[in-house]
């Protein structure tokens, strides 16, 4: 089972993108989504420095750029693509791109939307000095707990031996003169405390924007930041990258569903390297590869070979999917037999597990085609539980 990956903030690196602009093809690409999103990102991923690309206004497009110009090289034909992948996610400004990726929303969509993100969390940043720092190693609930003792915020939860403290600098350097112990803190190369209270005044900004983009349901299983749950609506994705930008990411979560669902297989989108490195700790037994360069592209495609089994969700415009959102057992909420039209917001049953119970709601309502499971079933993150005819279709 395969799961492609897309990275966030701070995996940039200077010059990452000048072996990819040898291809002619590839150029093309990248000139016409800094036409979309007005920013020279040619230039930024080949001659400025590292200082420059910490600009959040530039390495938030120049991220999400690279990774879907890239999955274009890896995928040709980007349909092939839903034959084989079985799941998708990012990490942070990353969840753009996994979104674009997956058919939520077009890649020039994601190009404007991106930069203004990047915009706006540059401008909720600049309000404040902030930052962000890796604590690697030590307990996990000392360092959840030193992390509040110093007024931060753990803004990334990577999973086992990497959280992402944020706050005031001065915070900061009072955390860094009293570590946890036994752990060594790293500065990450971002310009301010993401996901938390601190760029909290860009989230009103970009959900206007995210109201007046179209969306569609994801064309394969795609993972939330928020709590690793399986997104299935198109809108609801997008509400939550808009709201991730001021909550913490959940990375932890996202590979718990991961095994969950048996992943063997991560390939991650460039500038590549950081969350395989995190997978290759956290999910023993998972084979990663890290898309860095486009002279591996042939190896990455017997990687997907290898791995890719291909989803349960297909693209399909005469009808909806409702999907379990986690793993664990669905239960209906009342006897809804096919023909049954059910209103818009309508709840069809929940899905209960150890760390969760989850109501299952139609967002469009629709007329029920066919229930695919049956009350008191287990389920699997993603797994289809009924299809409907959408409302606009009757």
């Amino acid at each position: 089972m395969l799961v492609i990956v897309a990275p966030g903030q701070g995996a940039q690196t200077p010059g990452f993108l000048a072996p990819w602009l040898e291809d002619p093809t590839f150029a093309d690409r990248i000139n016409w989504l800094s036409a979309v999103c007005d920013t020279d990102l040619a230039h930024y991923g080949t001659d400025a420095d590292a200082d420059t690309i910490r600009d959040t206004a530039i390495a938030q497009p120049l991220l999400v750029a690279s990774g879907l110009v890239a999955a274009l090289a890896l995928f040709p034909h980007p349909a092939d693509a839903f034959r084989v992948i079985d799941l998708a996610a990012g990490h942070s400004v990353g969840e753009i791109t996994a979104a674009a990726g997956v058919g939520v929303i077009s890649a020039e969509q994601a190009m404007v939307f991106v930069r203004q993100r990047g915009k706006a969390m540059a401008a909720a940043a600049a309000e404040h000095r902030s930052g962000m720092m890796a604590v690697l190693g030590g307990d996990p609930e000392e360092v959840l707990a030193a992390i509040a003792r110093h007024d931060l915020v753990a803004a990334n939860n990577n999973g086992p031996g990497q959280v992402v403290a944020a706050g005031t600098l001065e915070a900061l350097e009072r955390f860094s003169a009293d570590p946890p112990a036994r752990t060594r803190l790293v500065p990450l190369q971002v310009a301010g405390a993401f996901h938390t209270n601190y760029v909290a005044h860009a989230v009103d900004l970009l959900g206007g924007y995210a109201r007046a983009i179209t969306t569609h349901d994801p064309r394969t299983r795609l993972l939330s930041n928020r709590d690793g749950h399986v997104v299935h609506d198109g809108r609801e994705v997008l509400d939550r990258i808009v709201t991730q930008v001021s909550s913490p990411v959940r990375w932890d979560l996202c590979m718990r569903t991961m095994e969950d669902l048996g992943v063997t297989g991560m390939l991650e989108m460039p500038p590549a390297g950081t969350l395989t490195g995190i997978a290759r700790r956290a999910l023993r037994g998972v084979e990663t590869f890290a898309l860095k360069t486009p002279d591996q592209l042939d190896d990455a495609r017997a990687f997907v070979e290898k791995h890719g089994e291909g989803g349960p969700v297909e693209g399909n415009p005469t009808w909806r999917l409702l999907v379990a959102p986690t793993k664990g057992v669905f239960s209906l909420a009342a006897e809804q037999a096919a023909g049954a039209a059910l209103a818009p917001g309508a709840v069809v049953g929940n899905v209960r597990s150890g760390r969760d119970d989850l109501q299952v709601a139609a967002p469009h309502g629709g007329t029920i085609v066919e229930w695919l499971v049956e009350d008191g079933d287990p389920v699997s993150p993603g797994q289809p539980l009924v299809r409907l005819h959408p409302v606009s279709a009757q």
